[in-house]
């Protein structure tokens, strides 16, 4: 996810998100322990995906 998308977003669409690849990334944790995933950069690109999300969460907390 973009940046600007995540900006688009409100307060309870980015903890749905937030909690959406969160859980996709202990998915691909999990597969990827079992057996090689044939991607493995997908692990990176969704933990620094959910890394956005709770810093755009943490800024508007904040802002309140």
């Amino acid at each position: 996810m973009k940046q600007s998308e995540i900006k688009e977003l409100s307060v309870e669409e980015l903890k749905e998100k937030l909690a959406e690849f969160k859980k996709q990334q202990a998915d691909l944790k999990m597969a990827h322990s079992v057996t090689a995933l044939e991607n493995p950069l997908q692990i990176r690109k969704v933990r620094r995906a959910a890394a956005r999300l709770a810093t755009e969460l943490t800024n508007r907390e904040n802002q309140q």
